[in-house]
This record gives C-alpha cells, structure tokens and sequence, in this order.
C-alpha cells in the first residue's frame, strides 16, 4: 500500500445496471480505496484513498472485464486536512 492519497479518475463504458453494479461491486472490495463515485452518463470513475493508481486500473480492468482510461490523477496533500474527496462531475458546483 502506498503512503501517499490520490485522487484518480477513469473512463470506463458503464451501459446498464449490470455493468454498473459489476463496476461497484469491483470498488467495494477494493481495501485502499477511501471513497468512489460512479459517473454513469459521462462514464466516469473517480476514486480517492492510499493507492497506487496503476494497480486500482488493472484490477478494475481484470474485475470488470471492461476497458479502463486514465483521464487524470491528482495526488492529494494529506497535510492540507482535504478529506480527498472524489471531484466534482463537470458542470455541478461541489456542495
């Protein structure tokens, strides 16, 4: 496990309920992972917590049997009190 927080977003295709709940199912057992969002119409994952973000995309590749895309990772400053919480989805302000 890796030390350091990310913040880390993927494209993943997500077309109905059982491949969102594939893709959720996958997340939930994954212990390094602090918190997720699911993205369903822009088909995106975000995920936050101590991991090493190559290893999260493979593993959600091998669970899902579905093609992963590294859009973006962020290392988050644990120093800063940021709770690392996954951003917002475009065009919505974060509450």
């Amino acid at each position: 496990m890796s030390g350091k927080l990310y913040c880390m977003t993927v494209r993943m295709n997500i077309d109905c309920t059982g491949c969102y709940q594939r893709v959720r199912r996958a997340l939930l057992q994954m212990q390094d992972l602090e918190s997720h969002l699911i993205d369903r119409k822009q088909h995106r994952v975000s995920v936050c917590g101590a991991f090493v973000p190559q290893d999260v995309a493979i593993k959600l590749r091998k669970r899902t049997n579905r093609r992963v895309e590294i859009l973006e990772i962020k290392e988050v400053d644990a120093g800063a009190g940021g709770e690392g919480e996954p951003p917002a989805p475009a065009g919505q302000q974060p509450s």
